[in-house]
């Protein structure tokens, strides 16, 4: 029988558990607004159970509709967890993005000088429309024969985006031609909302084609701020070389998937992807080492620079959490451009290989998450996920090959560097197709 004292040291630490948030005396919970890779990898943890409805939940993983329609008359206990904080769209719209963005730099140029400011060079210049149309005008007659790209603020999978080089391209817009999203009552004379960009003519190309890389980031607190930053990814290829004699064509000039699956040769089992892995492999071949640390901490710069700008405005909540999908643009210096962040990011597998990958991301977001309660809190790498800020820049000590001493201290940041796990993962796909037939 258990003494007095021992009771009393277990309720204390029982009342310290639920103080954290941590579940480990029973099945976790979860709801899962979607039936893609995130569901078979809920499905498939063992110790986690679906519960429908209005039942109770530990885990929730929603769609940003339901949180908006709910989180503001939401009780959350201890212990939950809920996807995307409440007001996630002020880095996820395009044009309140650059909006944050461009406050950050001015606050950074007022306070720390120029010199400072230009860590923010790294997405193009950027107009939102129709607010700052007459601006635009303004910019577009300083830079005669330059390319733009319009892109609606709040669509995805390249919906809506255009190329021109006149403003005349622009007229059914300008008249309203475009209405406002879900807005039946909107002024007909009022046109949705775009921003309009410089296009970056010379992309770095492979092969003769364009692409981006989608990055992944898992920002689990904005005050503190703290960001976990995933090893893989992937390079998303057009389907036909790059060349600027037709800026009308979209399968030159737009990567999303969505887009190039529906070009006439597209190949579903080729596919036109590569993963990070077998991209920094091509840069270190191609550029040297040196070079693809320079670009990665670039890459750093980006994420960072980009929470930052919201980071005071973010409803900061500890029962939320956010996985972002980063698309950056390499041009032909290896200078990596901001294009835009996700808050939702396509998890729809398009391969087995896009499958392993989309697998191992959410199964190492959960244990980042750690409702299990099986991390100290110190740890500065959780699967294929490394802590690239806590409050500040996270290092770690860096050894040479021929002592095997630590010599420097570098940034824990490892983008496109192995992470092996292939055969659990190849387990996983198999289960999960066997269980689709």
């Amino acid at each position: 029988m258990a003494s007095g004292r021992g009771k009393t040291q277990n309720y204390a630490y029982g009342r310290q558990r639920a103080a954290r948030g941590v579940i480990s005396d029973r099945e976790i919970r979860f709801k899962c607004f979607s039936q893609n890779t995130i569901f078979d990898v809920l499905r498939s943890r063992p110790g986690w159970q679906e519960v429908q409805g209005d039942n109770e939940w530990d885990f929730y993983w929603c769609d940003r509709e339901w949180l908006h329609a709910n989180y503001d008359t939401m009780f959350l206990q201890e212990h939950q967890k809920i996807l995307h904080f409440r007001n996630h769209y002020e880095l996820t719209r395009k044009n309140l993005m650059v909006k944050n963005l461009k406050r950050l730099r001015k606050q950074t140029e007022r306070e720390l000088g120029k010199v400072e400011a230009q860590a923010f060079d790294f997405f193009p210049s950027t107009f939102e429309l129709p607010s700052e149309y007459h601006i635009f005008v303004e910019e577009f007659k300083r830079n005669p024969g330059m390319i733009w790209i319009m892109k609606p603020a709040a669509k995805s999978q390249g919906r809506g985006i255009f190329l021109f080089r006149k403003l005349k391209d622009i007229t059914d817009w300008k008249k309203g031609e475009y209405q406002p999203l879900g807005d039946p009552n909107a002024p007909k004379d009022i046109p949705e909302t775009y921003v309009v960009q410089r296009y970056i003519e010379n992309p770095y190309l492979i092969g003769g084609r364009k692409f981006d890389i989608r990055i992944y980031v898992l920002v689990v607190s904005y005050n503190p701020l703290k960001v976990w930053l995933y090893r893989g990814g992937f390079a998303r290829f057009s389907n036909t070389r790059f060349s600027m004699d037709s800026i009308e064509d979209t399968y030159i000039h737009l990567t999303n998937v969505a887009v190039q699956k529906t070009s006439p040769d597209y190949d579903p089992e080729k596919g036109c992807k590569w993963s990070a892995q077998q991209l920094r492999k091509y840069l270190v071949a191609k550029h040297g080492t040196a070079a693809v640390k320079v670009l990665n901490s670039a890459i750093d710069n980006i994420i960072i620079k980009s929470l930052q700008s919201v980071q005071k405005i973010i409803i900061n909540d500890k029962h939320c959490f956010e996985m972002y999908g980063y698309d950056v643009l390499l041009d032909d210096a290896l200078k990596p451009w901001l294009i835009e962040i996700n808050a939702s990011p396509s998890l729809t597998a398009s391969g087995k290989e896009d499958y392993q990958l989309k697998c191992g991301l959410l199964n190492d977001v959960l244990n980042v998450l750690d409702l299990e309660n099986r991390l100290s809190g110190k740890e500065k790498r959780v699967g294929g996920w490394d802590l690239l800020w806590d409050d500040g820049p996270v290092f770690i000590e860096e050894m040479t090959q021929e002592t095997g001493l630590a010599t420097y201290m570098s940034v824990n940041s490892f983008l496109g560097c192995e992470n092996t796990r292939k055969e659990q993962l190849r387990e996983m796909y198999t289960l999960a197709q066997a269980v689709k037939k």
